[in-house]
């Protein structure tokens, strides 16, 4: 038998090396130093992932840990926005350079990088996925300790991308109280399930309305079934979030970090 080349591709022997599972990790920016990768992600578009997300930095950042966001809704950035960010992103010599929040949370989004906001981007997968991974290598983020991830809803490529190739802690699903919820949560977490990534709980997003008159909480979706499904994958549920128009036009304003979101309060001292 020749001498082994490690170079599997014009090889024809089955050795040990080529049955290892393959790893497509990328490797992190060498000025960046991030601590914990956490996705937020839903079965299906239209849930408030991006909200979700947004909030979630908004607390940890105000807990006092340094915080990044990578938006990898590449078709469908609305991070800078809710944060009031305007400004483009800049490059020195060591890579990209993320926009920073008022409150000093980084973030890096494609429209951070296009002339005009408001043009599409259309793009096929392959490159999508290639940018993604350039957020994370060509990204100075400095120190980190967390960064999330807003993924792109549903199950494709991008999803996959972003499993394979960033060393991700953790995710956080996102889903609403419809009676498709168990279907859209069982979807994201048996992708988790396949790619060996943790689920660290559900997060269900306009679970009700607060009456300002009343104070009586309105099921507008009907009956919440996050507890039910929860239980079934043995899960927590880490916040029922209202559907509140006030944060709503917060977040129209650019003010999402002015959202108090004190449902997500146990969750963010579990992280620091």
């Amino acid at each position: 038998m020749s001498e082994c080349t490690h170079d599997c591709s014009s090889c024809s022997q089955s050795c040990s090396d080529r049955t290892r599972p393959q790893s497509f990790l990328q490797p992190m920016n060498k000025l960046s130093n991030i601590k914990k990768v956490i996705g937020v992600v839903s079965g299906k578009g239209g849930v408030g992932k991006s909200l979700v997300t947004c909030l979630l930095a908004s607390k940890a950042r105000k807990a006092g840990l340094k915080v990044g966001i990578l938006d990898a809704d590449i078709t469908g950035p609305s991070v800078p926005k809710s944060f009031g960010v305007t400004s483009h992103a800049l490059q020195d010599d060591n890579g990209l350079l993320p926009t920073v929040t008022e409150s000093g949370i980084k973030l890096m989004s494609i429209n951070l990088l296009l002339e005009d906001v408001n043009a599409p981007v259309v793009w096929r997968g392959p490159v999508i996925s290639g940018v993604i991974q350039q957020f994370w290598t060509d990204v100075t983020w400095g120190e980190l300790d967390v960064l999330f991830v807003d993924m792109p809803p549903g199950t494709g490529d991008v999803a996959l991308t972003v499993f394979q190739s960033l060393p991700v802690d953790g995710i956080v699903i996102v889903s609403t109280p419809q009676d498709l919820v168990k279907m859209i949560v069982n979807k994201a977490y048996n992708m988790a399930q396949m790619m060996n990534v943790p689920v660290l709980g559900l997060v269900e997003n306009m679970s009700y309305f607060l009456c300002p008159d009343c104070g009586k909480r309105h099921s507008l979706f009907g009956a919440s079934q996050i507890d039910a499904t929860a239980a079934e994958l043995n899960l927590p549920v880490l916040a029922k979030l209202p559907l509140d128009p006030a944060n709503a036009a917060l977040v129209d304003a650019g003010r999402v970090e002015d959202i108090e979101a004190t449902e997500l309060d146990e969750f963010i001292d579990a992280l620091k």
